[in-house]
């Protein structure tokens, strides 16, 4: 095959497929007399399994699993293909717990939120590291008008109650979901004064869709890299890759 066949498959160009290789998401290729690139089906197998990576985990990612595997670390592609799952159980479990909290509002609970409570009052550096942030990307929440936690009287340290808690999970949420801040102002605002969970309710389905989205691309993914895989020259002995 040459650049141009695997370029055409993805609709993309042949310098990519050059680049793609340089940076080891592609094996190696042979080359002829005269200098140009010999690609086999091993190498559209890889470039299949490596863009099917991109759409499910992103760039950096799937250039990892793919350098990885090619560097005869097995274990390590499949760690990152790990952390990825890892991270859509998580927002499933938080997803879950914001439908809770819908609930909860919609039946006219005052305080019930759905959500795992932080006892007594937090620090913004024990909010930001629950939440996997940066305790400036709270406080940008807060100049957005997201966020309003309490001040303690003494030190005019920031005081997150478990209200403020249950706030930032939702915020972090809604942000991974893709909402802009001015959205995310108007639903926490809803939730505060409990005056209607329509617009969280929208946000949530929007965001259920995407999660399963992603499920079915990162399943979509496994099964092309393990298809490259068993494409793959002098695998450990014993690895069985179509579970025969």
């Amino acid at each position: 095959m040459r650049p141009t066949d695997l370029a055409r498959e993805h609709g993309i160009s042949t310098q990519a497929i050059r680049n793609y290789e340089r940076d080891g998401c592609l094996p190696p290729a042979e080359r002829t007399p005269t200098g140009y690139r010999i690609y086999t089906e091993l190498h559209a197998s890889a470039l299949r399994a490596y863009l099917s990576l991109v759409s499910a985990y992103g760039h950096a990612t799937a250039g990892s699993v793919m350098t990885a595997a090619h560097a005869e670390r097995l274990d390590d592609a499949l760690t990152e293909l790990d952390r990825g799952h890892a991270q859509l159980l998580r927002d499933r479990e938080t997803l879950a717990a914001v439908r809770s909290a819908v609930r909860h509002l919609t039946d006219g609970a005052a305080t019930g939120t759905g959500l795992p409570a932080l006892p007594g009052p937090r620090s913004v550096g024990e909010v930001a590291h629950r939440l996997g942030v940066t305790p400036a990307t709270l406080r940008v929440w807060e100049a957005a008008g997201i966020l309003t936690p309490g001040r303690d009287r003494t030190t005019g340290h920031r005081r997150y109650l478990p209200a403020d808690v249950r706030d930032a999970e939702l915020a972090h949420l809604l942000r991974r979901g893709g909402y802009p801040l001015d959205r995310i102002g108007t639903v926490l605002r809803q939730i505060r004064t409990a005056g209607g969970t329509d617009e969280l309710a929208a946000a949530v389905d929007g965001w259920q869709q995407r999660l399963t989205t992603r499920g079915l691309t990162m399943l979509t993914a496994s099964a092309c890299l393990a298809d490259y895989l068993t494409l793959r020259p002098g695998r450990p002995d014993g690895l069985d890759l179509k579970g025969t």
